[in-house]
């Protein structure tokens, strides 16, 4: 009997653990990559509280879309004060400062605008961080939005609103802990108010992926008294939408020489289209089925991707050095 109660208990505590995002586990570092892809679809974050379902699996997949952290230059780190790493995803570039406790934004580029908190960083997540922690801080500095530049500060909040099963296209994570931030900002032209950004973004974590599973991230951008300008991303882990021969075809593509010089050769892609990506995730290359070499002799020094695509199933995305 107390060794039926004992595996009960252990049951029970199984089925309730739940994911802590810790600094030792979940920071990011130079050299990751979040191997994601976009998303079609209405993502659903009506769930809340503890125990709860996320049901997104209508969502499908997208085209690839790697983000890539790497180190800022030292001219990076001028115009962006205290920023330790820089992350490039989607044609929008991030740049954070790392503590012990806490990892911060400290600018903001999109295609549209940029916004430079160098007066006051604003928080991106606090460590640890675990369901129905929540915390708040205050953000401030500059920013430029087609051709104008004035000042920006505002409020950023943050909770750990929800907790359970997360089911996002034909996969289902259990124990995950979702993460929602508002960032609320103000633009100024001197004493002249111009308009204010808001931000909510969710972000899906689990306790075996260093990367959220699944995030999404809605802009709405107002200038005066004009209606508001609204972007949308949402993206999930590759692996999502990996069946089994694919998960093969992810493991058995191979390439050489890595790092390259001149020409780049493929082995067991399986007849696979197979495309090259620069950091900032914009398509350099496109090599169609049965091709087993290309040339990148043109391609400057640096970082490279690779992904490769059958039946409209995307792979894995893996690193290639340029020399």
């Amino acid at each position: 009997m107390k060794k039926t109660l004992l595996s009960l208990t252990l049951c029970v505590s199984l089925a309730n653990a739940q994911t802590t995002i810790t600094k030792a586990f979940h920071d990011p570092a130079t050299g990751d990559v979040n191997n994601y892809v976009s998303l079609n679809g209405t993502p659903d974050h009506s769930a809340t509280g503890n125990n709860v379902v996320f049901s997104n699996g209508s969502l499908t997949q997208g085209a690839a879309s790697p983000g890539v952290y790497s180190t800022p230059t030292s001219a990076e780190i001028s115009s962006y004060p205290g920023s330790t790493l820089k992350y490039v995803n989607s044609g929008t570039t991030v740049f954070y400062k790392q503590t012990a406790t806490k990892l911060e934004i400290t600018a903001l580029i999109t295609p549209e605008a940029t916004i430079n908190l160098n007066t006051d960083n604003g928080t991106f997540l606090n460590y640890p961080t675990a369901y129905n922690n929540e915390y708040s801080d205050t953000a401030a500095g500059v920013f430029n939005y087609s051709g104008i530049s004035g000042s920006v500060a505002g409020t950023i909040n943050i909770k750990a609103d929800a907790a359970g099963t997360l089911i996002v296209g034909p996969k289902t994570y259990n124990n995950v802990v979702r993460v929602k931030s508002i960032q609320n900002f103000n633009m100024s032209l001197g004493f002249l108010p111009l308009g204010s950004v808001v931000n909510t973004a969710y972000a899906y974590y689990d306790s075996t992926h260093k990367a959220p599973l699944f995030t999404t991230t809605n802009a709405a951008i107002t200038i005066g008294n004009g209606a508001p300008q609204n972007s949308n991303v949402a993206q999930a882990l590759n692996e999502v939408y990996l069946a089994i021969k694919d998960a093969q075809l992810k493991n058995k593509l191979e390439f050489y020489p890595n790092p390259a010089i001149d020409v780049v050769h493929f082995k067991n892609a399986d007849n696979a289209n197979i495309v090259i990506y620069n950091a900032e995730g914009k398509i350099l290359k496109q090599i169609n089925k049965n091709k087993e070499a290309v040339q990148v002799s043109d391609l400057p020094s640096g970082v490279y991707f690779i992904t490769t695509e059958k039946d409209g199933v995307l792979s894995e995305t893996k690193k290639l050095i340029k020399k």
